[in-house]
């Protein structure tokens, strides 16, 4: 583990801007997408050799290298009747072996965030909240051909093909709340055998909250309810800091208390005027967070990953120099992690 919380950076924020910034971020995250025709092996030659250039231009830069594995949408988000399609799962459990094989070659220290969004319609698609009782294609796969043909051993395949062929690699999985409470979500990540990883992925938002009080928002941040979408800095009014991060605590306790790395954060500038535009949505999760660092390696924290999760959302090209200000501020006095 770190010394001191870390810092990141994902999708949006290309490795061109983060140098011309003089940013020297501690993690870069990279998207990993599709089953099939058009899926991440096929965009460099030989298959997989997308990694390989990744990960050697993160290590480049002084950072480590983490990778966002989202196979799983392939057949239409929440679609849970692909898990247990043969010929799907057969290409999909391929690509997840090539993945950790590209990964372990680099015999660099990599992080994985294991199918974000999958847990969550899981969750709401599993009789009774429990995965075992959700048929999928598992033991098809040799090296899992122990794991039970549900969803609970889809989650023990995908942990034991990377102590297999990434051994360096730390992985986690990434629960979703979606309006439940953190002790539901918790007990069915344990009921997974998510303790069973090396970390938990905690996202707030995927959205600056700008975008969603607009009047009319774009598809991208359509849909989400009626707010509030702005976060309270002074933790009085809901939604504030210190509650997201009691509910991840509450979820952490049931989960061997692994550390967190907060993902896919949205980077927007605060104001006091509601809504924005494209790239311009106000938000208030980076500011808060790099003048608040303390409080969250305090509650076990490790790394705090920031992206946008839309075309429309904020990124260091667009916030005006937030981000590289603050993170410069940030490690001129960084926070302990405690071990």
């Amino acid at each position: 583990m770190p010394n001191r919380l870390l810092g990141g950076l994902g999708a949006g924020n290309s490795i061109s801007d983060i140098t011309s910034q003089q940013i020297h971020p501690d993690i870069i995250d990279t998207y990993l997408v599709g089953v099939g025709s058009g899926s991440w092996p096929t965009w460099n030659s030989p298959d997989g050799a997308y990694i390989t250039y990744v990960s050697a231009n993160v290590k480049a830069i002084g950072a480590v290298p983490m990778f966002t594995l989202y196979q799983m949408a392939a057949k239409g988000e929440g679609n849970l009747a692909a898990v247990n399609d043969a010929t799907f799962m057969a290409s999909y459990w391929a690509q997840v072996k090539l993945m950790y094989q590209k990964i372990g070659a680099t015999d660099l220290p990599t992080l994985v965030n294991l199918e974000p969004d999958f847990w969550g319609f899981a969750l709401a698609g599993a009789p009774g909240g429990d995965p075992t009782k959700l048929p999928a294609r598992v033991s098809i796969m040799s090296e899992c051909a122990g794991q039970p043909d549900n969803v609970a051993g889809l989650a023990q395949c995908l942990l034991t093909l990377g102590r297999s062929y990434a051994p360096k690699a730390k992985l986690g999985f990434p629960p979703s709340f979606w309006g439940r409470d953190a002790t539901t979500v918790g007990n069915f990540m344990l009921k997974l055998g998510a303790d069973k990883a090396d970390f938990i992925v905690a996202q707030t938002s995927d959205r600056d909250a700008g975008c969603m009080e607009v009047a009319s928002p774009p598809a991208e941040c359509a849909g989400r309810g009626n707010g509030p979408f702005y976060w309270d800095e002074a933790n009085v009014a809901t939604p504030n800091f210190r509650q997201d991060l009691d509910q991840w605590a509450a979820a952490r306790s049931l989960l061997a208390n692994l550390p967190i790395l907060y993902w896919q954060t949205p980077m927007g500038v605060p104001s006091a005027t509601p809504g924005g535009t494209p790239g311009h949505y106000r938000d208030n999760h980076v500011h808060y967070m790099l003048t608040h660092p303390t409080e969250y390696a305090a509650r076990g924290v490790f790394a705090i990953v920031f992206s946008g999760g839309g075309s429309t959302s904020a990124s260091i090209t667009t916030d005006g120099g937030q981000f590289a200000r603050l993170f410069q501020a940030y490690l001129a006095n960084p926070a302990p992690y405690p071990h």
